[in-house]
């Protein structure tokens, strides 16, 4: 007898806020709740693997360490597992009610709460509360993926709900490697939160839920659906919920959610630290190192439909669990190897990192499904719980392999807070000094002597660079083309001596016309020089004077006498010019010769490197150079290995991985589980006869 629908009086509020199906629903109705919870899964994780992905930018901005920034994750799973544990109540409560109001908490979170913080510790407080709410999600969205798929079809559905943090993670690698560098990481997180407001109003008005009393039952393949439908009216749903935790707390469900956890410790370090990583040990840009991310993670979510699909088809789980589990183990050695070989190529990153991500979804997607069968075994009305148990053992095992990172690979502070600085500098790459200035700076980098060779010619020429600084470049280019040139020549002495261009040309010319006067003139005493000024014709005093020339020149009183005539015939104005300026002209003649007598190579290195190591800005870089040179260097040396010894720590995990797939539901043999279906599907007939139906009737969308 076919059931028919009612007509639904209930206000829109009321048909909001109660869900739940008393039918299993058309295809249209599960396929659209199924798509929504993929689609939420995707935006929570996009949403949450965002800072990992923009760290570089974060942590200067905040003055925020790695291991601040790490801590940070910790505490948000941490958190999360406690949320993953308490949403085990989805067993009760409304899932599909849980997933919307997340929703909508984390879209404002990042859309108005993030972009506006300007703290380190307000950050933390906001991305720690979007732990917790993904904590919970992670329990209530894959249990709505298991009320509508049965058995059979289980991995195909689990490998799409796995896209989950896969698309959330290629989402953020697309956007942010297509993204220019200089983007502000706020704008990142206004993205993402419109993204999540449009997901959380889908769900509002599209995403349903089975009622308790369907999906409390184990559903093998949708030949039961009739079956599962006739017995919900008998279905004492709240005996079924009785002692829940008590009931999950198996060793075959604790073990598998223990085994998995550690298996994926490779993917909790992509998700988190394969930016950073290969930023900070390979030099790859913001865009270039998430680009990588569009590999790894569009092959990992191509990779979870394969496999789902296929582990369906032949109907076993185990299998593709080793099968991925001993793909991951060898490209995850061949990528820990590689860490400490600087010269691995992009496209050898591409084909490991692709190698990885298909052999954990080969893993994964089956070990979703049989995690649920084997959760099932136990009880089937408990499935939130037992994925409670997961969430909570995963979350654990997350924050604390997350929480080793910084002590493990303790050089990423120093590589993301001054390697980028040192780096910069150590290329002549500033952008706050001349290509001049960092052109100095690369070279002093270098080679650090020149420094004190500068220092050491400074010192050793003091007097001459002191005179070269009072030369105008003009002139020094003039008399760099003709030493010889005499205008150049007395504009230089000007510039020197501090006397008028003027005075200095007549102290040359009649320096150069008159030298035996003018020396004669410079021999005799004050007096007698005022003297013969006053009285140029008195015997008396020009016999005095020529005493006074002969015995300081040594010359004949012939000579001594023609001088002193020749210095007669001079203006006495020229005569006043030379005697006030003379000396100063003489003694800046002598400083231009003493600059000449300079090597023109010592000249042109104090030159290239002398006036930019004075400046300010140039002293300031070299300063942050030598005083975090020696760290970052020593960051860059040790950084490989350590990041290195971190893999072999994921490997280590899915080697442990392995044999705790035995404890988990499920057939080795595809022969021996289409058995198994067979004689399900004639158990299910023979009911059905009993209940007096042969066929699965026709149901209304409830």
């Amino acid at each position: 007898m076919t059931t028919a629908a009612l007509p639904d009086k209930r206000s829109t509020l009321d048909r909001l806020w109660d869900r739940e199906l008393n039918h299993y629903p058309s295809t249209g109705q599960r396929m659209l709740s199924l798509g929504i919870v993929v689609l939420a899964t995707i935006t929570l994780y996009y949403q949450f693997y965002l800072s990992g992905a923009v760290a570089t930018k974060i942590l200067p901005e905040f003055d925020m360490s790695f291991t601040y920034f790490v801590n940070i994750s910790v505490v948000g799973y941490v958190l999360g597992a406690v949320a993953s544990f308490v949403a085990g109540i989805a067993d009760r409560y409304d899932r599909a009610n849980i997933v919307t109001a997340g929703l909508f908490i984390v879209a404002l979170l990042c859309l108005v709460g993030i972009p506006n913080v300007h703290s380190k510790m307000a950050f933390a407080i906001l991305i720690v509360a979007i732990g917790f709410v993904e904590g919970i999600i992670l329990v209530a969205t894959p249990a709505l993926i298991r009320d509508f798929s049965p058995q059979l079809g289980r991995a195909s559905a689990m490998g799409f709900w796995t896209l989950g943090p896969v698309l959330g993670s290629l989402v953020v690698s697309i956007l942010v490697s297509n993204s220019s560098d200089s983007t502000p990481w706020q704008d990142q997180y206004i993205v993402c939160g419109f993204v999540g407001l449009v997901i959380a109003v889908l769900a509002l008005f599209g995403l349903r839920e089975l009622a308790p009393s369907l999906r409390d039952q184990l559903m093998v393949s949708s030949h039961d659906r009739a079956l599962i439908e006739a017995r919900a009216k008998g279905i004492d749903v709240e005996a079924a919920l009785k002692r829940p935790f008590r009931q999950m707390l198996k060793p075959d469900i604790v073990v598998s959610a223990f085994g998995i956890s550690v298996f994926l410790i490779i993917y909790y370090i992509a998700v988190g630290f394969f930016p950073i990583y290969f930023q900070t040990v390979f030099g790859f840009s913001q865009s270039k190192a998430n680009a990588l991310g569009n590999w790894n993670w569009t092959f990992n979510a191509l990779s979870l439909l394969f496999f789902g699909f296929l582990s369906d088809r032949l109907r076993v789980r185990k299998p593709f669990m080793v099968l991925g589990a001993l793909g991951a183990i060898i490209f995850t050695s061949i990528f820990a190897l590689k860490a400490t070989e600087p010269h691995t190529s992009y496209s050898t990153f591409v084909v490991l990192l692709v190698g990885i991500s298909v052999s954990l979804g080969c893993a994964y997607a089956p070990w979703m499904a049989s995690f649920t069968e084997t959760v099932e075994r136990r009880n089937p009305a408990l499935t939130a719980t037992g994925l409670a148990v997961w969430g909570l053992i995963i979350r654990i095992v997350i924050a604390v392999s997350v929480f080793f990172v910084p002590h493990v690979v303790n050089t990423v502070t120093t590589l993301v807070d001054k390697g980028a600085t040192v780096s910069a500098s150590a290329e002549g790459k500033d952008p706050s000094l001349t290509p001049a200035q960092n052109a100095v700076v690369k070279a002093v980098a270098a080679d650090p002597t020149i420094v004190t060779k500068v220092q050491t010619l400074a010192a050793k020429y003091k007097a001459e660079l002191a005179s070269a600084a009072k030369l105008d470049p003009a002139t020094q280019a003039a008399l760099a083309a003709n030493p010889n040139d005499p205008v150049a020549q007395a504009k230089a002495l000007s510039e020197i001596s501090g006397i008028p261009a003027a005075a200095v040309t007549t102290v040359l010319t009649l320096s150069a016309q008159h030298p035996n006067a003018l020396a004669a003139g410079q021999s005799l005493d004050p007096a007698t020089q005022l003297g013969l000024l006053t009285n140029p014709t008195d015997a008396a005093l020009i016999q005095k004077a020529v005493g006074e020339v002969v015995a300081k020149l040594k010359i004949t009183p012939a000579k001594a006498l023609a001088a002193l005539q020749e210095l007669g015939t001079i203006p006495p104005a020229d005569l006043i010019t030379i005697q006030a300026n003379g000396p100063q002209v003489r003694a800046a003649g002598d400083q231009l010769t003493a600059l000449a007598s300079v090597p023109a190579a010592d000249l042109a290195y104090l030159n290239q490197y002398g006036t930019a190591l004075q400046n300010p800005k140039v002293q300031a870089s070299l300063t942050f150079l030598q005083a975090n040179g020696a760290d970052v260097q020593k960051a860059v040396t040790d950084s490989p290995k350590q990041w290195q010894k971190y893999f072999w720590i994921g490997v280590g995990g899915e080697v442990l991985f392995i044999p705790l797939i035995f404890v988990m539901a499920g057939f080795w043999d595809p022969r021996k589980a289409k058995r198994q279906e067979e004689e399900h599907e004639a158990l299910v007939d023979a009911e059905m006869a009993k209940l007096g139906k042969t066929e699965p009737e026709p149901t209304p969308v409830g």
